[in-house]
């Protein structure tokens, strides 16, 4: 079913930087900013209440994440999946190295991510469920990132160096072939398809370098419009139904209601890591950093009620830093 895409050497990367430079808006209309006093702690699967009132594609769907112990040469990655509730934690792939920007197929039953070990470029490979088979799909030179499935899993956005700027391809898994759909001489990256499949957001910083923004791109017109979020804004993702979209607005992992622009931000994580939303868009998932005793810091998930405002949060598995989650099915 899948075949791997690979070309000439580059040596250019992917230049979006963190949010640490830019000057975030402090009034935003509609803007809210919860405290993170109001997480609770961690709490035993049996006895969340939270986990009790979820949908079942919520309840039992699979939540991928990282998490990263060690630093520079000594950097261990390792992706899981886990239930909401906290159960079932699995190990996906670990390598001495990075993991980046996990993303399920619209069925659950694939996982898109990049892979980096030491002295290499980002690779795209996929994780089949069912076969527990990980094949690699993208190995380009230069940085490959950010996949996202099509609603009928038949194709992947993602973005890349390979032409020498980062840009957005799509690539029909069946037989490899790809298409390029951004040209411009700004960083096009991190796309997420919309459940319909006529569009897809991501980011770009093509108004003023190193500050971006999120577009919407239509599939049938070829063109893209800018979502007003009112600051930096980064790592964007749609909620199935459409009416949400979970992001990095400025340093805070984020949702917009997109028919009123309301936004509400969840929490400064420390990470600068975007919210991603449950299946049925009620909840919201992000990292947190937390600290230790001994100096070293470690990292949990909190899994946020959009609709009661209440949070609970999953540690670690060996106390490592925590990165992208993303829930599916």
């Amino acid at each position: 079913m899948f075949k791997t895409i690979m070309s000439k050497p580059l040596t250019n990367r992917i230049t979006i930087k963190g949010a640490t430079t830019i000057a975030v808006l402090t009034a935003l209309t509609g803007c809210q900013t919860l405290s993170s006093a109001e997480i609770k702690k961690p709490t035993s699967p049996i006895s969340n209440p939270l986990t009790a009132q979820m949908s079942v594609p919520d309840r039992q769907g699979h939540i991928a994440y990282v998490e990263e112990q060690g630093v520079g040469a000594a950097k261990i990655s390792t992706l899981y999946s886990i239930r909401p509730d906290g159960s079932d934690r699995q190990l996906i792939d670990q390598l001495n190295g990075y993991i980046y920007a996990p993303a399920w197929s619209a069925d659950g039953q694939m996982l898109a991510y990049s892979k980096q070990a030491s002295r290499e470029h980002p690779m795209i490979y996929i994780y089949d469920r069912k076969s527990n088979a990980r094949h690699l799909i993208v190995n380009a030179e230069g940085s490959n990132l950010s996949a996202s499935f099509s609603p009928d899993g038949q194709k992947l956005l993602y973005s890349s160096t390979v032409g020498g700027n980062a840009d957005i391809y799509e690539m029909h898994l069946s037989d490899g072939s790809t298409k390029q759909l951004t040209t411009l001489p700004s960083t096009e990256v991190q796309p997420s398809y919309a459940a319909d499949g006529k569009s897809f957001v991501y980011t770009s910083d093509k108004v003023r370098a190193g500050r971006p923004s999120i577009y919407r791109y239509h599939f049938d017109t070829g063109n893209a419009a800018l979502l007003s979020t009112g600051s930096y804004a980064a790592s964007p993702q749609l909620s199935l139904d459409g009416q949400r979209m979970g992001y990095l607005n400025g340093r805070k992992a984020a949702v917009m209601t997109l028919a009123t622009g309301q936004i509400v931000n969840l929490a400064e994580t420390g990470l600068d890591e975007p919210v991603r939303l449950s299946p049925s868009g009620q909840y919201a998932i992000y990292p947190t950093r937390t600290s230790r005793v001994s100096g070293q810091s470690g990292g949990s998930l909190v899994i946020h009620s959009l609709s009661v405002n209440t949070s609970y949060a999953i540690s670690s598995q060996a106390g490592g830093v925590v990165r992208s989650p993303v829930w599916g099915r």
